[in-house]
């Protein structure tokens, strides 16, 4: 759960004009609007109302990602020219999660799968990573962001805030309305990246969390309900190239998400569905990514808390196992991890690299 959108504190483009500058286009103070518009939206429909005084969730479920051995076959066939016959049985990387999130930003996680087991708590300034295989944990861990809020209702719209410092208050990208289509609005959002490089396989991971801070939307909004119903974005860079489709409920909830993917190494159909509660509150959250033989899937099932307090977090390790530094440890998970990692991108899954430095 924890947010991979970092704020950007920057101001609305100055309305007045000096002596020689041109005014901002009437289509991109329109589109600017509308999609705050529909932000707000969002923020009402899907969050909003139910999550008032809703401090913890409890997340449980699955990660996995599959190939078969037909898609395995085939790649390694291309890549030799048919000279190599695999006759492979495929490959899995299966992942449990076990977490329970703060909104301020703390967590006891544990997640057991293919690269072993991992307990990762944070209370406060407090916390530490341990790793089962190793017996060993660290307790340098990153700090909680320091503007957390307390509740989901605030941490939603702290969210979707985020988004909007970006696409809209930001210079980044150039906004216009591009026409009206059967009662939908469509907006563009603008900012060019450089074009894919093949050749690039390793990219620093401010650059694969933040793939969406430059690139190309365009996203149809619903004049009646200002929610929207059809988004897609690309980034040429990132060889990130994708349509979704939005289906809603009686009462403006999100129900499910139909994805068109046309990424490099993923290309497929994909898709995204949320269970409520009568109260509102998300208790499911399930997708996936299908592309020939390869398959990423996930299914959460979500229980929500207003009574629950950080102070039920441990932040003691486990008695018996070794202190390590932080890289240390990060090293022998990530060499455990590579070796599955690397397998699945053998057999052709189209994964870049990231650069262990981080920034």
């Amino acid at each position: 759960m924890t947010r991979t959108l970092t704020p950007l504190f920057l101001c609305l483009p100055a309305l007045a004009v000096m002596p020689g500058t041109q005014s901002v286009p009437p289509s991109a103070e329109n589109a600017r609007k509308a999609f705050v518009q529909s932000l707000d939206a969002v923020n009402d429909g899907w969050f909003g109302k139910p999550y008032q005084g809703v401090k913890a969730v409890h997340l449980k479920g699955t990660l996995a990602i599959t190939l078969t051995g037909a898609a395995v076959d085939t790649k390694v066939a291309d890549l030799s020219s048919d000279a190599v016959k695999a006759n492979s049985k495929g490959g899995k990387v299966d992942v449990v999660v076990d977490s329970t999130y703060f909104a301020s930003g703390d967590y006891r996680t544990q997640l057991t799968g293919d690269f072993g087991n991992l307990l990762a708590t944070r209370r406060g300034d407090r916390g530490f990573i341990y790793s089962k295989e190793q017996n060993a944990y660290t307790t340098r861990i990153d700090a909680a962001p320091a503007d957390a809020p307390i509740t989901f209702l605030a941490w939603f719209r702290q969210t979707l805030d985020e988004i909007r410092a970006v696409y809209v208050d930001a210079p980044t990208f150039k906004a216009s309305v591009a026409g009206q289509e059967g009662g939908l609005d469509h907006l563009v959002f603008d900012a060019p990246t450089r074009a894919w490089d093949p050749r690039k396989r390793e990219q620093k991971l401010d650059d694969s969390l933040g793939f969406w801070k430059r690139g190309r939307l365009d996203v149809w909004v619903d004049k009646a309900t200002r929610q929207p119903k059809r988004m897609d974005f690309r980034n040429e860079e990132q060889g990130v190239q994708t349509r979704m489709d939005f289906a809603y409920g009686a009462d403006t909830k999100l129900q499910s998400i139909s994805i068109t993917n046309a990424s490099r190494g993923f290309d497929g159909p994909g898709w995204v569905r949320v269970g409520y509660a009568p109260d509102g509150l998300m208790t499911s959250f399930s997708g996936e990514l299908a592309s020939g033989g390869k398959k990423v899937g996930f299914d959460l099932g979500m229980t929500w808390s207003k009574d629950l307090q950080p102070t039920s977090i441990l932040t003691v390790p486990p008695a018996g196992a070794t202190k390590k530094g932080r890289e240390e440890l990060e090293t022998g998970l990530l060499v455990k991890l590579a070796g599955q990692i690397m397998d699945l991108q053998h057999a052709g899954l189209n994964l870049r690299s990231v650069a262990l430095g981080g920034k």
